[in-house]
């Protein structure tokens, strides 16, 4: 009965917003080049909207300072996919280390940093720590916001789904039920709209004490989805406090609000930007009530099982809400897949698709415990129509021995009267236990698919992945390529940063700075590098380099075909040690 769950899980990778993040597609300047005039601002596209930081970008100069930069916003023309800001007048000569820092449509935090120089690359290259892209208390928090969110908003309505369709005969732990849902969703809520500014900042806990983070927070679009949220919840308090009351069941009213609280979570997530937005929302909102209603549904029937008398007319129409959920859950969750994936070739090629293949795995192992289910629910409706017959012949056979006196029907009477027939007590006991261990067991295997899914919240999906591939730039201006190599001794590592300019075919000249343990450039005895195009078995061709005094060099360097070379770099640091490493650098 959790089948709609891993559909869910599986074809979406998981109704929550961690599937899929904005990718970086293009930087101009480009990551490396060399520009003979300095740039009048950065740009930044994605491949999907985001939102902009007041920090956004942290730009360094070749000394390591800090310049003092336009306020970021998207660019013209650009649209919501595109960051900007505008550099200072003149920039010096050197390299220059850009850091940013946005927030993807998914309402994660998204960063990285690249270099470009104007004039040539520096000697020493400012290092700048980006941290963590998410302080590690203020994500676990969230991350653990986020997720009783999803479990409270299932039991909410999944819950009130279950009172409305199936009518099970003792309500009032179900009521309980509707009250631990809206007070867990009324918290996990309000943590999330309180954690949300340092979450996106990359701040501690803290961090949400600031005036500056609550009105960031309240004006930006996740803050005012969750705020929507809120307001959703306090009508839906009302609601269940007048059903309590007047006892009547739920109706469109309900309805209404858990689509709205449905919509709360497409608008604040992923389905909210990229293409065919109107419908991506659409099947999203859709897929979370029927998630909703399966898994919430779920645990009522679990609930009511073991906590109450629950007739086998209820849990078959239980199992016929399930199937509708489960169609719903099919038929948005392929199209969610698509969306995600982009190609059968992501399914197996990227890191997000060999994940929604495991959880295919478990949806085998979900399929077998769902068929069980809904086998003794089957047992359990034929035990039930049997004893219900079994009573009906014996109060007429009851009818048939005792006359009827005259002047009309009269209970018998005395110690010898009739005994009253009645349905077994334990009829369907076994059925039911049964029944118990087969739905216990559907929450196992979807307790281990939960465990899958986060994984793939951090996970870049498919789509993205291969348009954020297409959409690099080529290298222009001249190709740079950091390689790290480590020796196996005690300071024997760091990098080497390789300059091929203009990186093109024909003659092209090279330049290698080594760089030590700390950051700054570093002697070695002897480095070598050499290219070679397998493709077309040319190579290896020796770069020839020499010792120009605190770098290696040379300016004839002749690479006669376009192509991905391998370009091969052996780094000694002592007599005896040395390492080589193989990188591939594409010439135009």
């Amino acid at each position: 009965m959790l089948l709609g769950t891993l559909l869910v899980l599986f074809l979406l990778g998981g109704t929550g917003p961690a599937s899929a993040h904005a990718a970086l597609r293009a930087t101009d300047p480009e990551d490396g080049s060399v520009l003979k005039s300095a740039p009048r601002d950065i740009t930044l596209t994605f491949t999907e909207s985001v939102g902009l930081l007041e920090d956004s970008f942290r730009v360094l100069d070749p000394d390591g300072r800090r310049l003092r930069t336009g306020e970021p916003e998207h660019a013209r023309g650009g649209g919501a996919e595109t960051a900007t800001v505008t550099l200072p007048a003149k920039l010096a000569e050197g390299t220059y280390t850009v850091a940013w820092r946005v927030v993807s449509a998914d309402s994660h935090p998204v960063s990285g940093a690249f270099t470009f120089s104007v004039g040539k690359p520096s000697l020493t290259t400012a290092t700048l720590d980006t941290g963590p892209t998410e302080d590690p208390a203020t994500k676990s928090l969230y991350n653990i916001a986020r997720y009783l969110a999803y479990l409270a908003v299932a039991l909410l309505i999944g819950t009130a789904t279950f009172m409305a369709v199936c009518r099970p005969p003792d309500a009032p732990v179900l009521h309980r039920l509707l009250r631990a849902g809206w007070w867990t969703l009324l918290g996990a809520t309000l943590a999330l709209l309180v954690l949300r500014a340092p979450y996106e900042s990359g701040e501690g806990p803290l961090g949400a004490l600031s005036a500056d983070s609550v009105t960031r927070t309240l004006t930006g679009r996740p803050g005012e989805v969750l705020l929507a949220r809120l307001a959703l919840l306090l009508v839906a308090a009302l609601y269940l406090l007048r059903l309590a009351r007047l006892r009547k069941p739920f109706g469109w009213a309900g309805a209404a609000l858990a689509v709205g609280l449905a919509v709360t979570w497409a608008a604040g997530e992923h389905a909210s930007a990229g293409i065919q937005v109107p419908v991506a929302m659409t099947s999203a909102a859709l897929h979370l009530l029927a998630t909703a209603v399966w898994l919430g549904g779920l645990t009522a029937l679990l609930v009511t099982l073991y906590r109450a008398r629950l007739t086998p007319a209820a849990v078959t129409r239980f199992s016929r809400v399930a199937f509708v959920s489960v169609t719903v859950l099919v038929v948005t969750g392929v199209y969610q897949s698509w969306r995600g994936l982009g190609s059968w070739d992501a399914l197996t090629g990227t890191t997000y698709g060999r994940l929604l293949t495991l959880k295919l795995a478990a949806v085998v192992l979900l399929l077998a415990a769902a068929a069980l289910s809904r086998r003794w629910t089957a047992r359990l409706a034929t035990v039930d129509a049997e004893t219900a017959e079994t009573v009906v012949e014996a109060e007429a056979a009851v009818r048939e021995k005792v006359p009827e006196p005259v002047g009309g029907p009269s209970l018998p009477a005395g110690p010898e009267a009739a005994p009253e027939p009645s349905a077994p007590v334990e009829a369907g006991s076994e059925q039911r236990s049964a029944l118990r261990r087969s739905v216990l067991a559907e929450v196992a295997v979807g307790a281990a698919v939960l465990a899958v899914t986060t994984l793939l919240t951090s996970t870049l999906p498919g789509r993205a992945e291969a348009e954020a591939a297409a959409g690099t730039p080529a290298v222009v201006g001249a190709s740079v390529t950091n390689v790290p190599f480590d020796v196996g001794t005690p300071g024997g590592h760091g990098k080497v940063q390789v300059t091929i300019d203009p990186g093109r075919v024909g003659d092209n000249s090279i330049e290698a700075l080594v760089y030590g343990p700390d950051g700054g450039v570093s002697v070695v005895p002897e480095l070598r590098i050499s290219f070679t195009l397998p493709a077309k078995d040319i190579g290896p061709v020796d770069a020839e380099l020499t010792d120009k005094g605190g770098y290696w060099g040379n300016s004839f360097l002749n690479l006669p075909i376009a192509g991905k070379w391998e370009m091969k770099v052996t780094v000694r640091t002592t007599e005896v040690d040395q390492v080589s490493e193989t990188r591939t650098v594409v010439i135009r």
